[in-house]
């Protein structure tokens, strides 16, 4: 699904990795692992499209990489994107309409992660886990292959985490990819990349 070769990313003058190379398949979740500050959110954006590395490629499966980041990816950063001063109704049906999910689509979301109580609150008065739920929501509404998860779990309690681990292994069976920088192990069978110490 996504194949990246000697990739060498840097932050400023600090060289973050260099030469790094990992494959994500259809039906895998790989966990990036390592100190705060080795790269694995810098990488996820650089996977994702929003910097550009200094060196390597990133190539996605019979597809051009600009289409692929349109139509195959889901970003879920450490910060959730969601406009605070909006209902969280609005909020979700604008992004989840934007990625191409309908009325059907997005209830459906909403009846998995029990969004209903909170839909007509400000995203601003949420908890940061139910932010998150939120923010997830549109992952599941309009499905896409490959997912990059940025601390996916950070801000869930327990029972949550137990959820979306259902909901993750649930898209790896139906052949998707998940790729998530992680401190905690995946609540889903994954194979980990240490991408090394950071700073």
């Amino acid at each position: 699904m996504l194949t990246v070769s000697g990739l060498t990313l840097s932050r400023g003058e600090r060289v973050l990795f260099r030469d790094l190379s990992l494959a994500l398949a259809s039906g895998e979740a790989v966990a990036l692992t390592g100190a705060n500050g080795a790269g694995k959110t810098s990488l996820l954006r650089a996977l994702a499209g929003f910097i550009r590395p200094d060196g390597g490629s990133i190539a996605f499966a019979d597809a051009d990489p600009a289409e692929a980041r349109r139509r195959h990816l889901h970003w879920l950063g450490h910060l959730d994107g969601l406009k605070g001063a909006r209902r969280a109704r609005d909020e979700l049906a604008f992004q989840a309409a934007w990625l191409g999910a309908d009325r059907h689509a997005i209830a459906a979301a909403v009846d998995v992660l029990a969004l209903e109580p909170l839909l007509d609150l400000e995203v601003r008065q949420l908890s940061a886990g139910q932010r998150r739920r939120l923010a997830f929501a549109r992952l599941i509404a309009a499905p896409r292959p490959i997912w990059l998860l940025d601390e996916p779990f950070a801000p869930l309690d327990a029972r949550w985490r137990a959820a979306l681990g259902l909901l993750m292994q649930a898209h790896v069976d139906k052949g998707g990819g998940i790729l998530a920088a992680v401190h905690d192990p995946l609540p889903v069978a994954s194979r980990a990349i240490d991408i090394g110490a950071g700073r």
